[in-house]
């Protein structure tokens, strides 16, 4: 299976994703934790720009996310999935529609186009939105902020509409979890869904 973990930054994404590859690691199922951006040089390297660069336009923004993602694909997810393993990873393309797309407010069609060049046609079998107000999200967050997790509320809110939109869109894909729950309650309805528990 390939899992995705989506939601705003402080909503929880990295604890679940944890307790999931802990879980994993009992059942001896054999998986890859990944992150994106990042998992290979050239996602690392664009990791650290995205993350720190003052000042980085829209467009070049999505075209950094998609070249980290389609590097990403190339070397890890695909050979990993054709070798039977498990994917577990936090964000994908879900990530660049809601922050790029809703966030941002660039055109989908656009995003769409750049993101199935970039994955191959791999769509992930089940995505997790961890949902969780904007306001108590921001209080989870270290003080340490990157480039994203420094932008205004407003900004913020948009993205977790669109979230919210996407996951509507193909409720079958996706499971909606609420973060304001403990993260145990949340890996047992996410174990649930996987028929691992």
């Amino acid at each position: 299976m390939f899992i995705t973990f989506e939601g705003i930054d402080g909503s929880g994404k990295s604890t679940l994703i944890e307790m999931l590859a802990a879980e994993m690691k009992k059942q001896k199922l054999k998986f890859k934790k990944l992150r994106e951006p990042g998992d290979t040089p050239l996602g690392e390297s664009l990791r650290t720009l995205l993350a720190s660069h003052k000042s980085i336009t829209p467009v070049a923004e999505l075209a950094l996310f998609v070249a980290a993602r389609a590097q990403l694909v190339q070397d890890v997810i695909k050979p990993s999935l054709d070798k039977g393993e498990h994917i577990i990873c936090d964000r994908y393309t879900d990530s660049t529609s809601a922050y790029q797309g809703y966030g941002r407010g660039l055109d989908k069609a656009l995003i769409r186009h750049m993101n199935n060049a970039a994955t191959q046609g791999i769509v992930p079998d089940l995505t997790c939105l961890l949902d969780l107000p904007v306001g108590q999200a921001a209080k989870r967050r270290s003080a340490n902020l990157d480039r994203m997790e420094r932008e205004a509320n407003a900004f913020h809110e948009r993205v977790r509409k669109g979230y919210i939109a996407l996951a509507k869109a193909e409720p079958k894909r996706w499971l909606i979890l609420d973060s304001r729950k403990k993260p145990e309650e949340n890996l047992e309805v996410l174990l649930k869904r996987l028929k691992l528990f």
